[in-house]
C-alpha cells in the first residue's frame, strides 16, 4: 500500500489540455496517482479550499503540499521521481525556456483558434469564463476578433507545427531522440487540444506525417496508473499530513523576499482571479511556497512557479 503522505493526487477534469500535459508526464515516469475530478467551471469549492483561491487546472497534491501550475508540478515530479528523467539530454535549461513558449504564446494561439472557430456555439457560461481567463476583460470582443481572423490564426498555429515536423523528420521517436522528455508533454498538450477541440484540427495535423507519428508515440506512453479518489478524501489527506517544505529564501532574491513575509500570488496575466495569500515559507529562482492555515484543511503549503506569477506584499 502506498504511503498517504507521498501519494500523488491530481485535481483535474478529462477535457483539460493542461491536465493532459501532466497526465502524459505521469506516463513518462510510469507513476501511480489518484484522480480527483473537478468541475470545468467555477465555483470549485473542493479545490479552492486547498489552494486558497487558485482555480486553474490542474493542481497536484502530495499530502499537505499543493502544487499549482503544470510548470511547478513537473519540477516537483522530477525532484521526487528523478528516474526516468524528464530531461534525458543535457538540454534542461533550453526545455524550460521552450516551455514558456508552448505554455504561453503557442497555447494562447490554440485557445483563440478553438474558441474563435466555435463562434456563437459555445455555452454562454463557458464562453464567458474561458474568454475572461484567456482574453481578459474585453473577452467578448476578443472572441469576435478571433472568429474574424481564423485564417490568420490557423497560419500562426500551422507554422510551428511544420517546425516540429521538421525536427522529427530523421525518424526519431520523440522530439529530443529515443527517449520521451518534458518537452514532448509540453508540446503534445497543444496538439491534443487542437485535434480534439477544433473540427479542422485533424485535417491540418494530417499534413504533417512526422508529427502524427510522434503524436502516436506520445499517446502510447499512457497516463501512468490512475485510480479514482473523492475530493473529500483529498481534503482529509491534507488535514492528516504535514508539509515537507523546508524554510529558506535563495540569496539575492530580486524582490527581497524573506521567510515569514505575508504575500499574495496570482497569475501575471489578469484573468479576474483571486490572489492566494499566505506566509512565505520558501522561495527559489524557480518556485515559491506559501503557508496557509484554515479550519477546513488545517495547515498546507501552496506552491507556485516564479515565472508567470506576480508576488506582492500583503
Amino acid at each position: 500500500m502506498s504511503d498517504p503522505a507521498t501519494e500523488i493526487i491530481l485535481h483535474n477534469y478529462p477535457q483539460s489540455p493542461v491536465a493532459e500535459k501532466v497526465r502524459v508526464a505521469f506516463g513518462i515516469k510510469k507513476l501511480a496517482w489518484r484522480d480527483v475530478e473537478i468541475p470545468r467551471l467555477p465555483p470549485k469549492p473542493m479545490l479552492t479550499v486547498l489552494t486558497g483561491g487558485y482555480r486553474r487546472t490542474p493542481v497536484m497534491q502530495i499530502g499537505a503540499d499543493i502544487f499549482c501550475d503544470s510548470q511547478c508540478i513537473l519540477r516537483e515530479l522530477e525532484r521526487r521521481f528523478p528516474t526516468p528523467s524528464f530531461f534525458p539530454t543535457a538540454d534542461a535549461g533550453l526545455m524550460w525556456c521552450l516551455s514558456r513558449w508552448t505554455d504561453g504564446a503557442l497555447f494562447d494561439l490554440a485557445v483563440k483558434l478553438v474558441l474563435g472557430s466555435a463562434g456563437g456555439n459555445l455555452p454562454p457560461d463557458f464562453a464567458e469564463d474561458r474568454g475572461r481567463l484567456y482574453l481578459g476583460e474585453n473577452w467578448a470582443e476578443g472572441l469576435r476578433a478571433a472568429n474574424k481572423q481564423l485564417p490568420h490564426l490557423v497560419s500562426q498555429v500551422r507554422a510551428p507545427l511544420s517546425w516540429l515536423d521538421a525536427q522529427l523528420s530523421d525518424g526519431r521517436d520523440f522530439l529530443l531522440g529515443a527517449d520521451p522528455a518534458a518537452i514532448d508533454a509540453q508540446v503534445y498538450h497543444v496538439v491534443w487540444f487542437v485535434r480534439g477541440r477544433w473540427d479542422g484540427g485533424p485535417a491540418m495535423l494530417g499534413e504533417f506525417a512526422n508529427l502524427v507519428r510522434w503524436e502516436a508515440n506520445v499517446r502510447k506512453l499512457g497516463h501512468g496508473a490512475p485510480s479514482d479518489m473523492d475530493p473529500e478524501d483529498a481534503i482529509a489527506r491534507a488535514i492528516a499530513t504535514t508539509s515537507i517544505v523546508e524554510e529558506g529564501v535563495a540569496s539575492n532574491d530580486p524582490q527581497g523576499l524573506k521567510v515569514g513575509m505575508a504575500i499574495s500570488v496570482r497569475p501575471d496575466v489578469d484573468g479576474g482571479e483571486q490572489p492566494v495569500e499566505g506566509i512565505l515559507r520558501q522561495a527559489t529562482a524557480d518556485t515559491l511556497a506559501l503557508e496557509r492555515t484554515s479550519d477546513d484543511v488545517g495547515t498546507v503549503c501552496v506552491h507556485f512557479p516564479r515565472a508567470g506569477y506576480r508576488i506582492e506584499p500583503v
